[in-house]
Parts: C-alpha cells; sequence; structure tokens
C-alpha cells in the first residue's frame, strides 16, 4: 500500500520559492520608493524588475508544484500596494491628482472583491473566470500573452507619467501632449500604452461587477437553502 504524502509544514509554505520572490519584491518596492525623487530613474527601473517578477513567481509556483493560498494574496497584496503608492505618487505631482487617486480606487476595489468573490464561491483562482458571460473579462484572463500587455502597458504608463513630471502640480494633459510633440517614438509608444491602459480599467469596472454580483448570489442562495 503506497504510503500517503505529507502535508507540506507551516514554514516550508512561507519559505516556498515563489513567496521568497514575493519578499525580495516587498523589500525592492519599499527601497525604491524611499529614493523615488532623489533618484527617479532607478526608482524606475526597481519598480519595473519588481512587476516583471510578479510573472516570474507565478512560472515557479507551477515549475515546483509550489501554489499556495498565501502566495497568491502575497502577490496581489504587493501588486495593489506597489501600483497604489504610484498613483498616490502621480496625485501629487499632477492636476487633476483626483483622476490617479480615482483609478487607485477602481484599482483596489475591483482587485479586493474579485479575490474575496472567489474564496467565496470555492475557487482556487481569482482568475479562473470561466463562467463568465462577458467576452472581455474571458478573454483577459484566459489569455496571458493579453493579459500581459495590458499589465505592462498600464505600469509603464504610469513610469513614463512620473518621468515626464519635472515639477510638483504639473497639468498632466500639457505634459503628455508636449512630450509627445517632441518625440515621435514616444508618441507612439503612449498609443500603444494607453490602449492597454484603457482595456485594464474596462477589465477593472467589469470584474468589480462581476465580483459584487458573485457577492450577492452567495447571500441569496444562502437565504434560500432551509
Amino acid at each position: 500500500m503506497a504510503k500517503k504524502s505529507k502535508p507540506p509544514r507551516k514554514l516550508s509554505v512561507y519559505l516556498y520559492i515563489p513567496n521568497i520572490i514575493g519578499y525580495i519584491r516587498v523589500l525592492m518596492n519599499c527601497f525604491a520608493f524611499y529614493i523615488c525623487f532623489s533618484n527617479k530613474k532607478l526608482f524606475s527601473v526597481l519598480y519595473f524588475v519588481s512587476f516583471v517578477c510578479d510573472a516570474l513567481d507565478g512560472w515557479f509556483a507551477r515549475k515546483f508544484n509550489q501554489v499556495s493560498t498565501f502566495g497568491a494574496v502575497l502577490d496581489m497584496v504587493t501588486d495593489r500596494i506597489s501600483t497604489a503608492c504610484l498613483l498616490v505618487i502621480l496625485s501629487q505631482v499632477y492636476r487633476p491628482g483626483l483622476v490617479f487617486l480615482s483609478l487607485l480606487a477602481l484599482d483596489i476595489a475591483s482587485h479586493w472583491l474579485q479575490m474575496y468573490s472567489t474564496f467565496l464561491v470555492g475557487k482556487v483562482s481569482h482568475k479562473d473566470v470561466k463562467d463568465s458571460s462577458n467576452w472581455l473579462f474571458k478573454a483577459y484572463y484566459g489569455n496571458r500573452m493579453f493579459m500581459g500587455y495590458c499589465c505592462v502597458a498600464c505600469e509603464l504608463l504610469y513610469i513614463i507619467l512620473f518621468l515626464l513630471a519635472k515639477n510638483e502640480k504639473e497639468n498632466l494633459i500639457n505634459v503628455v501632449t508636449d512630450a509627445a510633440k517632441l518625440n515621435p517614438i514616444l508618441s507612439v509608444l503612449l498609443v500603444l500604452l494607453l490602449v492597454g491602459w484603457a482595456i485594464k480599467q474596462a477589465v477593472n469596472v467589469i470584474q468589480m461587477k462581476t465580483a459584487a454580483d458573485a457577492c450577492v448570489d452567495y447571500d441569496i442562495n444562502k437565504k434560500q437553502k432551509p
């Protein structure tokens, strides 16, 4: 009779390779934001490297069979806090700052609701949206290349905006317009990034509504049970 494999101990889960990558990302982001105004270029490099590591931890998790709920939560929390901090900074250097604060609220709300509703209905991953009726939502989470483009476009756009800002309280439209006029290559890049950014914001809205519906359906089904 085959022996049953022992379940992993608590410490071993904390020391999974993808989770260690997550800890490194946290430290990298802490240092990046510490020097964000004194060395904007180094900040941008560190921030983007941390973002790229987000894809690496998922690969290692699948490669070494080290998928964990803790890792998924750590991954999402790190992503959301990193983006939130950058959006807060952008809200301070650009006007209207409310644009970036609104994007921050949408990002946090949609992903928090999605993660909560995922665990509520018993799914393993928040990316499991096969039962969704929305084609864009399914295409986003169903195609890694498409999702990768949207995520990279969003983060790169925010980094470029941060690098373009020379002073505090700059007008967002004026800075982007002037930069695009001076550099044709940058103008093309900005268009490509804006497309991916817009799709990601649309997905965030769909995600928030879908997750809210899942929570409401859960309540209705719970009350219907005898």
